[in-house]
Order: structure tokens, then C-alpha cells, then sequence
């Protein structure tokens, strides 16, 4: 079997030595070339054609996001960004996700040798994924919203349901893009929104602030004991487990800082699971693009606890993983293009607060 090509950039000689030793202990991948700058890197995508590029975000001579830029636009590839853990580094990467890198790691902040060798299943497993992703040209939009004014949805036509229902939504691979995609279109007064997105810890608040930045919905990092009120949303911190909590009449965030459950802390299980217990009926699920099986378990508690999933469909996703688990386990009601899904999950909500009055 051909093994995946690798090329790597990155300004600095050891993360090359240590990245390329990683790789190339891996049995179905090779590194091909190691680039220190985004100028060598382009004349060895021409002749050597890698299947898969980890891209630094820091570099000299022209920045890993204008090299990205570019590289989309005019050979669209598979990229995976290699970032440190600051806020500066978590912006940028973000901007990177937008513009088609399919994800990235982090680079650890102290021992770079001991902690990037630790890390080296999740860089291959990472690779993997990059390689057989469907990949995505993406059209960022600007930060500001009144730009965004034309993408809202209308508001929930039934007040009460918006109050009552819960919107609880799992992502990994490519689901910052597509929580975007889904956030942006939410009305002021839509239902309460949880979010469990794999990432990890030292990025989930830049997410946050930056979801907050193009929605017209109150978007936060959860720190735990929130009352969960329409027009807000919370996304799970990266060291934590999110769960949906009742206190009387109220919703209020809960975090968990024990094991990881399907291989992730967030994990996607662990909210739906939670939703299941406190919410039932009530509660909306949506599981979007990512790798693996984390939330088909959490999905199936949530559809026999009452609760009405959505899963995205497989043309739009990044990667066909968590939604086709989640379909085949039998707690999905209805797939959905990633376009359509704001819509159909608002349209849902309003439904059922008239099918309850009706009743």
C-alpha cells in the first residue's frame, strides 16, 4: 500500500528533525521533504506533491496564514497547522481553519522534545484524517456584526418553546467551521446552546471569543453553573467535560474534569448523556463533522430519552465520522446539509412549541 506523503514547514530545525521522526516512525506515511520557509516549501509541493503538508503558523519570508492563503486558492491541499499554545498562535490558527486547513496541533510549551514525541499518535492519527478529509474552500467573513445581519435567521416564532428547548451540538475535525456555520444564523432569542467541540485546552476561549465576535447570540467558554438563557451559548473549555445540569426550574452549565470518555475530554458522550438525564424531550441534538464515534452513544440516550437529532449529512462534512456512526447506532432523526441546519433546527424548535400548545 502507497503510504501518505508528507511534506513538513516549519522555521525551526528541531520541530523539522522531530516532526519527520514521528512521521516516519509511522507505518503508512513518509516525509518526502522538510521546508524551513513557505518559499522552499513551494518549489518542493511542485516537485515532490505531498499528499499532506503540516504547516507552521509562525514563519520568516511570508507567514504560514499568507502561505496557506494562496496555497487554497491555487493547489488546494490537504494542510495540517502546527501552533503554540498562546492566544496570538489560537487566532491565527482559527484563521487558518477558515481559509481550509483541515485541523492542527499544538506544539507543547515546555519540553518541546519529550512533549512532542508524547503527542506523536495524535499528529498521525491527525495526518490520517487530513488525508482522506473532503476538503473545503471557505469565503471567511469579516468580524463585525451588522455584516452579518443578512445570514440571521428569523426569530422563534413561539417565545415559550425558545425558553423551554435546549439546542445541544457535538463536533471534532472541521467543526469549527461548521459551528460557525451554524451559530451565525442564530436569532437573539433562539433556544439555549451547549457545545462540545474536540480542542484542546488554551484554544476553546479564543473559539469562544471569536464565535462571539460574528454572532448575534451571546457566545462564551462555560465555566460552570451558568443558567442556560436563550440567545446564549456555551462551548465546553478544553480541559473539562460540559454537562447539562437541573436546578428547579433552570439549566446550568456543569463542568467535569474526570477521565476522558470515547478518548476525549470534551467529550460529546458526556454532554449528550447529560442532556438525556436532565433535558429529554426538550433537548435538540446536533452531531457535526468529525472522526470517530464520540456522541453516536450519548445520541442514541438523548433519542430515546424524547429528544429530536440532527446529523450532518456527508456531502457537506469534513469528515464523515461522528454523523455516520451516530446515523448507524439509530438515534439520528433527520440529516442535513450544514446550510440547511440552523433552519431546520429553529423550524423544529417553533414546531414543537405549537404542536404543545395544541395540545
Amino acid at each position: 500500500m502507497k503510504k501518505i506523503s508528507v511534506l513538513v514547514v516549519d522555521d525551526s530545525a528541531l520541530i523539522r528533525k522531530l516532526l519527520s521522526e514521528i512521521i516516519n516512525s509511522q507505518p503508512d506515511m513518509e516525509v518526502v521533504g522538510a521546508a524551513a520557509d513557505p518559499l522552499a516549501a513551494r518549489e518542493m509541493i511542485r516537485a515532490m506533491n505531498p499528499d499532506v503538508l503540516t504547516l507552521d503558523v509562525e514563519m520568516p519570508k511570508m507567514d504560514g496564514i499568507d502561505f496557506l492563503e494562496k496555497l487554497m486558492r491555487l493547489r488546494p491541499m490537504p494542510v495540517v497547522m502546527v501552533s503554540t499554545l498562546t492566544e496570538k498562535s489560537s487566532d491565527v490558527t482559527f484563521r487558518a481553519l477558515e481559509l481550509g486547513a483541515v485541523d492542527f496541533v499544538s506544539k507543547p510549551k515546555m519540553d518541546i522534545v519529550s512533549g512532542l514525541k508524547e503527542y506523536g499518535n495524535e499528529i498521525a492519527d491527525k495526518i490520517r484524517i487530513a488525508k482522506s478529509a473532503r476538503l473545503k474552500r471557505h469565503i471567511p467573513l469579516p468580524i463585525s456584526k451588522s455584516v452579518n445581519a443578512d445570514v440571521v435567521l428569523p426569530t422563534v416564532s413561539n417565545r415559550i418553546s425558545s425558553t423551554e428547548k435546549l439546542i445541544i451540538v457535538g463536533a471534532s475535525t472541521g467543526g469549527t467551521e461548521a459551528i460557525k456555520e451554524f451559530l451565525i444564523r442564530m436569532p437573539p432569542d433562539s433556544p439555549g446552546i451547549l457545545i462540545a467541540q474536540h480542542m484542546p485546552e488554551g484554544f476553546t476561549r479564543s473559539f469562544a471569543n471569536r464565535m462571539n465576535s460574528l454572532c448575534k447570540i451571546s457566545v462564551v467558554e462555560a465555566q460552570g453553573g451558568e443558567r442556560v438563557l436563550p440567545g446564549h451559548a456555551f462551548i465546553a473549555p478544553g480541559h473539562s467535560h460540559l454537562l447539562l445540569k437541573r436546578s428547579g426550574a433552570n439549566y446550568l452549565t456543569e463542568l467535569n474534569h474526570g477521565e476522558p470518555v470515547s478518548r476525549h475530554r470534551p467529550s460529546v458522550d458526556v454532554l449528550f448523556r447529560s442532556a438525556a438525564n436532565c433535558a429529554g424531550k426538550n433537548a435538540i441534538g446536533v452531531i457535526l463533522t468529525g472522526m470517530g464515534k464520540d456522541g453516536a452513544v450519548g445520541m442514541l440516550e438523548m433519542h430515546r430519552a424524547g429528544a429530536y437529532n440532527f446529523a450532518q449529512d456527508e456531502e457537506s462534512c469534513v469528515v464523515f465520522g461522528m454523523p455516520k456512526e451516530a446515523i448507524a447506532a439509530g438515534g439520528v432523526n433527520e440529516v442535513i446539509s450544514l446550510k440547511d441546519m440552523a433552519r431546520c433546527v429553529l423550524s423544529k424548535v417553533s414546531s414543537m412549541g405549537s404542536q404543545r400548545n395544541r395540545i
